[in-house]
């Protein structure tokens, strides 16, 4: 995937690691009543170390902030830069990407879905509303 390509673009062997920022959000009471913990798998110091932090998509920047905070705990980076696959604008906090792979201009009912084929099986970006996700989420049930 993404780590692959960023590998030979950089002639360099990259560690990766996933963060749970779960208990790191400042709204976590305001996004879930029961929050799924799925635990981080960091399995390297980021001392002294240039860090690319990825995320799918860049909102009001909070997501951003608490892996911020996350990666932390990990060390000392050198150097964090931000790299998402979309931005959308609307941030409540003053938190911009430095690689951005595409900037959508969305209204704040609306919700950008991020599908990458080894995760979900398919691939895509998907504009719907949070009306319209509620809705499918009910037929699932």
């Amino acid at each position: 995937g993404l780590q692959k390509k960023i590998e030979k673009l950089s002639g360099q062997k990259l560690p990766l690691g996933i963060l749970d920022i779960t208990f790191y959000r400042d709204d976590l009471s305001l996004v879930a009543t029961q929050p799924v913990v799925r635990g981080s798998h960091l399995d390297f110091d980021v001392t002294d170390k240039d860090v690319l932090l990825i995320d799918d998509v860049l909102y009001t920047g909070r997501t951003t902030r608490a892996a911020l905070e996350s990666v932390l705990d990990y060390g000392r980076a050198r150097r964090i830069e931000l790299v998402v696959l979309i931005d959308r604008g609307h941030r409540e906090l003053p938190i911009q990407a430095d690689y951005v792979g595409k900037s959508v201009e969305t209204a704040e009912d609306e919700v950008v879905e991020v599908l990458i084929s080894s995760i979900d099986g398919e691939e895509g970006v998907f504009l719907t509303t949070k009306e319209l996700l509620r809705k499918g989420e009910e037929a699932d049930n």
